[in-house]
């Protein structure tokens, strides 16, 4: 297996219904299969469904070593382009970095995007470690990974064992850039975060509720699930609360 093969498990999904579209993303160093189970459940109420492999991720960490936060933004609008084709409303989910793009997305497409949905997401890490690996010019080339974060015995993240410091360092700074344009998003908001999360500080979900520009913003708990949520004991809950959002607005 060379560097540039996706991994089992990591590939993007595209499930074709009406002309509602979801965009769900995954996180940092994760892959699809931490959004597959959300993906499906929207699929299964007819709606159009991609979720996108984010560049460099699913594959090796050097491959993600070599990969910016422009990289990954393009992996979302490559993906959002292809729901414009055939979704006259579009929504987008994510998970913790995907979490983060979502909230990026919506403020940067603000004409697109009719709703979001930010799940453990980041826009500030609260961590002197974390911090220290972003700016310490003596770090080595990766840390210890971050994946599998997960409440619910025996479910494992498919997601990479080691973090490149470099690509790290440009999540850092997409979370700060996402931070500063949270009041440009306007679209209503469902912010899902859990209680007990060791990978992102719970207090980004207040902290993202009192910047957005949203006029209709929601917070939800989860009260039975670490950062990986949506393969945790919560994701029956994050699949309702997520449908009842988009009926709530589409009517469908």
């Amino acid at each position: 297996m060379t560097d540039e093969t996706i991994l089992q498990g990591a590939e993007p999904f595209f499930f074709p219904g009406n002309d509602i579209g979801v965009l769900v993303c995954h996180g940092f160093t994760g892959t699809t299969q931490s959004m597959r189970p959300l993906g499906e459940a929207l699929a299964a109420a007819g709606y159009t469904v991609i979720g996108p492999r984010l560049a460099g991720h699913g594959i090796s960490p050097a491959a993600m070593a070599r990969t910016t936060a422009a990289d990954w933004i393009a992996s979302v609008d490559e993906a959002l382009a292809k729901l414009r084709e055939t979704c006259s409303q579009i929504f987008m989910v994510g998970l913790s970095m995907g979490g983060t793009l979502t909230l990026y997305t919506a403020a940067k497409h603000a004409d697109i995007i009719q709703g979001a949905v930010p799940i453990n997401a980041a826009v500030q890490l609260n961590s002197a470690d974390m911090a220290g690996a972003a700016l310490d010019a003596h770090m080595p080339a990766t840390v210890p990974g971050i994946g599998s974060d997960i409440k619910k015995p025996g479910v494992v993240e498919l997601a990479y064992k080691e973090v490149p410091v470099p690509a790290f360092r440009q999540a850092y700074a997409l979370f700060s850039v996402t931070h500063d344009l949270l009041p440009k998003v306007t679209c209503p908001v469902l912010v899902i975060q859990s209680r007990d999360d060791h990978v992102v500080d719970p207090s980004n979900g207040p902290r993202i509720v009192r910047r957005l520009g949203s006029s209709r913003i929601d917070l939800r708990w989860l009260n039975d699930s670490y950062h990986v949520a949506t393969l945790d004991n919560d994701l029956p809950l994050i699949c309702s609360e997520t449908l009842a959002f988009i009926r709530g607005i589409t009517g469908r």
